[in-house]
């Protein structure tokens, strides 16, 4: 691959763009012939004219290999484009402008019978010759995305594929008895993934019930309380009798329970962040949305700010051990609460976040942060959401103030805190076991087609 002079067979060769030759220059297993993927894909057209009074489902090519899914179901009348293409399960799925950039996958279920643009490609597989599972895995490796991209022109950001092109790459191709040997020895190797994702689905409930009844908690619907009952004004999140009806109240049958607004001394600090000037060459960093995960930091996501604006910051918005940030904004993410281990101090926030500093002596930060991210934090915040007006929703100061938090005494709280952060150790070692294997998987197959390393 270094050598200054390369030869490629004549036979192998199928066009002269000199970017193309480069692109499909590549090492492989050698036991496998080169086969043009036009050999196993062809192209599928069958053509449907919308009704107006029909419902239709449309899906979305997922960037960077993450596959095809539903996107919505839309009614004929207000589909502008009345001349689409039909897909059925099987289907191998193509966008045109973003093939190069991973957006391929196999038509599953929940989109047979969906409609398509004609900026997407259907093709029939003929199994025979590749098992689909194979073509989804080939179709993630790095080497099939240069064959994507090797077959895509136009201006930069608007990059189309050339379906000629794209069908006349060669790629290694064992045959079908080969294929499923070597997808029998991934699937094994994925079956500890799946297992380990099976038992953090298990631990995740396994929380979510000790929180419960660690805290004697039951969940009551408003609109299940007595004939004539009285609500706290400071509970409500909006007037409307929809919201009141399909809103929860909490209630414990030991604990009391408050708000931040309730007991003001729970806590000695909520603020918001403040909204950066940023400096792509300063080492001065702030983290961000993507920054804040369910109970923990991610700092790789921080972004660089300006120095001088920095140092003029007041230190309420640097953080402490203890502190818990929670997005304040984002389609997904509102609510999602992070706690803030020493290694995590004096980091700036930006205005999307919010800092919730407790007051140590009756509150444990560490419990009080998985209490947020439990159902019962995450079904108040979006009681919140529904309420609001605007779909660009936002937390905020005053609506975490009254979020309603069952507080036990503290030694029950440290005692709840340590049970939940050991299930949280043990699901993080799992995940990080999952991706390992997940990428020894992908790698050794790799390896087996290419003779190298993703």
């Amino acid at each position: 691959m270094n050598t200054i002079l390369k030869t490629i067979s004549f036979k192998n060769l199928s066009n002269w763009s000199v970017a193309h030759l480069l692109a499909n220059d590549f090492d492989y297993n050698k036991e496998f012939p080169l086969v043009r993927i036009g050999d196993f894909l062809t192209r599928n057209k069958t053509r449907i004219e919308i009704e107006d009074k029909t419902i239709y489902k449309r899906v979305t090519i997922r960037l960077y290999n993450k596959g095809v899914k539903l996107r919505n179901t839309e009614i004929g009348k207000n589909i502008g484009t009345k001349k689409q293409f039909l897909i059925k399960k099987g289907h191998f799925l193509l966008s045109k402008i973003d093939a190069r950039n991973g957006a391929f996958g196999i038509a599953t279920d929940e989109i047979n019978g969906a409609i398509i643009t004609a900026d997407f490609f259907a093709y029939d597989i003929d199994e025979t010759k590749i098992d689909p599972l194979f073509l989804v895995l080939i179709t993630t490796t790095d080497q099939f995305q240069k064959f994507a991209q090797s077959a895509s022109s136009g201006t930069t950001g608007r990059q189309r594929i050339d379906e000629t092109k794209f069908l006349d790459v060669k790629i290694p191709l064992p045959n079908i008895e080969r294929q499923k040997k070597i997808l029998d020895f991934y699937k094994k190797r994925k079956k500890t993934a799946t297992t380990l994702e099976k038992n953090i689905v298990q631990e995740e409930e396994n929380i979510q019930r000790m929180i419960k009844e660690q805290l004697l908690i039951k969940e009551v619907e408003l609109s299940k309380l007595q004939l004539l009952s009285f609500i706290n004004f400071k509970k409500l999140n909006s007037w409307s009798v929809r919201d009141l009806k399909e809103s929860k109240t909490i209630q414990s049958d030991q604990f009391n329970v408050f708000s931040l607004n309730d007991r003001i001394e729970l806590s000695e600090l909520v603020a918001r962040g403040k909204s950066p000037k940023y400096d792509k060459t300063s080492s001065k960093i702030i983290l961000n949305q993507k920054c804040i995960r369910w109970n923990k930091i991610e700092i790789q996501h921080a972004k660089k700010v300006n120095t001088e604006w920095y140092s003029r910051i007041d230190s309420k918005h640097f953080t402490k051990e203890g502190d818990i940030l929670i997005n304040s904004t984002g389609e997904g993410t509102i609510g999602r609460a992070s706690y803030v281990y020493k290694s995590f101090e004096n980091l700036l926030f930006d205005s999307h976040i919010l800092l919730l500093r407790v007051n140590k002596n009756k509150v444990n930060p560490i419990f009080l942060t998985h209490y947020i991210n439990s159902n019962l934090g995450q079904n108040q915040i979006e009681d919140i959401k529904s309420a609001m007006a605007t779909k660009q929703t936002e937390l905020g100061i005053n609506n975490l103030k009254r979020i309603q938090f069952v507080i036990p005494p503290l030694e029950i709280q440290n005692k709840i805190a340590d049970k939940l952060e050991l299930l949280n150790s043990n699901i993080s070692i799992s995940k990080e076991k999952i991706i390992n294997s997940k990428k020894t998987a992908k790698s050794e197959f790799v390896k087996e087609i290419f003779n190298e390393i993703n």
